[in-house]
């Protein structure tokens, strides 16, 4: 079954708590090679039958206005991934 990633992250301006945590933790767990982190989304839309050019259409609308905050975050991925 085909599903289309979308990917979602945090506009660069917008400070990233959750990403910053991570970031002081991994030290922590010895991973010392990161400098920064930033969190992001991800969903996975599961399609039945091939995924067409409307379908993809939908599917990045739906991920602007509806699986993102254009306010605050960007849509930085919209993929078919067919296994």
């Amino acid at each position: 079954m085909p599903r289309i990633v979308v990917d979602v992250m945090l506009k660069p301006e917008i400070l990233d708590p959750q990403g910053k945590a991570i970031a002081g933790a991994l030290p922590r767990l010895g991973f010392t090679s990161f400098e920064a982190v930033r969190q992001g989304k991800r969903f996975e839309l599961f399609v039945d039958g091939e995924v067409t050019e409307e379908i993809l259409a939908q599917a990045r609308e739906a991920a602007e206005t509806l699986l993102s905050n254009p306010v605050i975050e960007d849509v930085v991925n919209v993929e078919v991934v067919e296994d």
